[in-house]
This record gives C-alpha cells, sequence and structure tokens, in this order.
C-alpha cells in the first residue's frame, strides 16, 4: 500500500472503513490508521465520519505523465527526451544528477509526488505536501561551458513568471531565484524558488539539473514550518489544472533550454526587470557575514544585480548573496 494507491482510492468521494482499506490493501487495520496518520502529517485533510470511514476533504489532482507529454506544445515536446513521474525520492536534482552519470539526463525531466530531502538555494530545505506542489527537475547538457550560462536561473523564473501570469497570478521576482507571488493586500510571498545545480568545464561542455518547486496547494500545517511568508497557486487560480500547469513549465523551460546558448540572458534582461520585486527600493544585502543597505537597480544583461550604495554602484554575481526587502 503505497500513498498514491492509498490517495487515488479516497479521492473517489466515497467513504473507506479501515476494514474495507485494510482487505483492499491486504494490511491490517491498525497499518491502514499509521499509513492515514502519515497523510495527516503531510498536509492532506481527510474527513472521517463514525460507521463510514475516510475520505479525502478535497480530490488530490496526482501527477500524469501520459497528460503531460500529451499537452506540451509539438515545439516544446520535441525537445524532451524522456519524462520521469514518480511518486517519492529523495531529491528530483539528485536522480537527474543520477541520470547523467549514467550517460544521460540530456533533455529529461523528473517529477515527483513527493521528495525526503528537496533543497533550495543555500543548502536550505525545500517543504512541500504530497501531491500538493510542484517538484520538478530538468537536465540539459551545454557545449559551450559555464561561462556561457550567466543568467540562466533568473531566464526560468522569467518562463515562470510568464506562465503563472496567464492564469492571473500577479509575479515579482526576488534576485537570483525566488518567484513571489503580489496578494491583494500588495503583500510579496513566496511561490516557488529555482535551483541549478552545474558539473563539467568552466569553457567546455557542462551538465545543468535545473530543479523547481512551485506552492499549488500550501496546507496551514505546512506553513507553520516555513521561515518566511509563502503563497500558493490556488490562493488566486483555484482552478488550475497541476498537470497543466506542470506542462505549462515543463514546455517552456524546454524551449528555453534549447536556445539560450545563442541568445544568452540578454533577450530576458527587459522582462526580468519588469517584474523586480524591489526595483528603486533600498535592500539589505547578506554577503557572508557583512550586511548592508543598498538600493535595488536591477539586472544586468549577464544577470547580475547591480546595486548602489550612495554613489558608488556595486555589481552582485549570485553565489552565497541573499536579498532581503526592507519594512
Amino acid at each position: 500500500m503505497t500513498t498514491g494507491e492509498l490517495i487515488r482510492l479516497l479521492s473517489d468521494g466515497d467513504y473507506h472503513s479501515g476494514e474495507q482499506l485494510g482487505e483492499r490493501f491486504g494490511v491490517s487495520r491498525t497499518a491502514v490508521w499509521k499509513q492515514l496518520k502519515k497523510l495527516e502529517s503531510q498536509g492532506i485533510v481527510l474527513e472521517a465520519v463514525r460507521g463510514r470511514g475516510y475520505r479525502l476533504a478535497s480530490p488530490l489532482e496526482l501527477l500524469d505523465g501520459p497528460l503531460i507529454v500529451g499537452s506540451l506544445r509539438r515545439d516544446s515536446r520535441r525537445h524532451l527526451a524522456r519524462l520521469f513521474v514518480e511518486e517519492s525520492l529523495d531529491s528530483t536534482n539528485l536522480f537527474l544528477r543520477e541520470r547523467f552519470s549514467q550517460g544521460a539526463g540530456h533533455a529529461e525531466v523528473c517529477l515527483a509526488e513527493s521528495q525526503s530531502a528537496g533543497r533550495g538555494r543555500r543548502g536550505r530545505q525545500w517543504l512541500s505536501g504530497w501531491g500538493q506542489g510542484l517538484t520538478l527537475s530538468l537536465g540539459w547538457r551545454f557545449e559551450g561551458g559555464a561561462a556561457a550560462l550567466e543568467g540562466l536561473s533568473l531566464a526560468i523564473g522569467v518562463v515562470m513568471a510568464q506562465v503563472l501570469e496567464r492564469h492571473g497570478l500577479e509575479i515579482r521576482l526576488k534576485w537570483p531565484n525566488d518567484v513571489l507571488m503580489l496578494t491583494a493586500e500588495g503583500e510579496k510571498r513566496k511561490l516557488a524558488g529555482i535551483l541549478l545545480e552545474l558539473t563539467g568545464d568552466a569553457e567546455g561542455p557542462c551538465e545543468v539539473v535545473a530543479g523547481i518547486g512551485l506552492n499549488i496547494v500550501l496546507p496551514a500545517s505546512l506553513n507553520g514550518h516555513l521561515d518566511q511568508p509563502a503563497a500558493a497557486v490556488t490562493d488566486q487560480a483555484p482552478g488550475v489544472s497541476r498537470n497543466g500547469l506542470a506542462a505549462e513549465l515543463i514546455g517552456g523551460v524546454l524551449e528555453l533550454m534549447a536556445d539560450f546558448e545563442q541568445t544568452g540572458f540578454v533577450v530576458w534582461q527587459e522582462a526580468w526587470n519588469r517584474r523586480n520585486a524591489y526595483s528603486g527600493q533600498e535592500v539589505d544585502v547578506i554577503q557572508s557575514t557583512r550586511r548592508y543597505t543598498a538600493t535595488d537597480g536591477g539586472v544586468d544583461e549577464s544577470g547580475n544585480l547591480l546595486v548602489r550604495q550612495g554613489s558608488e554602484e556595486l555589481r552582485l554575481v549570485g553565489g552565497e548573496i541573499s536579498l532581503r526587502g526592507r519594512p
């Protein structure tokens, strides 16, 4: 009895008793009860009625590989080598890095209903409820070396913004890799994050795994464990299809990857700056043990952030640098 099998059964709208579930999966009622408690700990809300049993409070749209592939535009689909849909992984990024080590990985995409060791930038843990977000990674092999990939994570952020804006969300981008949603009250809340992992030569062939974590639904039980204000797609687009959104994001990033070595970031620069969350505003810059206040001046043609301290303009180049908006 896997989590996915149990959720599929509980999503049919009917109530199922512990005895019925045990008979269906060939396990004891105690094993069923433990699995149901595990679902609740993962942010999945159950309805329990004495004498009738259990069902999901609201159905979950589980990932469907054939549906996602079939929803890709023809131009996007021709770039896709293989799509993996997994129930549970340590990390979708790690999955594709291992694929590269086996001689595969290029133009491959991996999605997972859940991951136990998902990471964001600077080693932070990425938390997501089972089946309630999009956790995906895309692998690509570039011939021109890492130097040709400046600004790639920012360009992916623009692609994500374009997709989400089509569903009515108002998106802002925070340098270097956060996607924020602007609430009706004007508050910027984190909606998604991007993590790029590169291996290979600085001037020769290199392999990139681009990981994306996007909140579709944000359970209250999970929200309390986050270290910053967060948002979910369904806050403003409650009817969005999780598989449809996955197809749009995968298609957009595939097309971006196919062209990026030729175009570079410069063709994405204006679109990123237009969505800059802190354009012209004061921000706190955290760089190792140093912290200072500067004015956000947007990004240059390579994706570096330009900030101004008094009369001095500084150029921030990714790495271990973070921004914090000021009240």
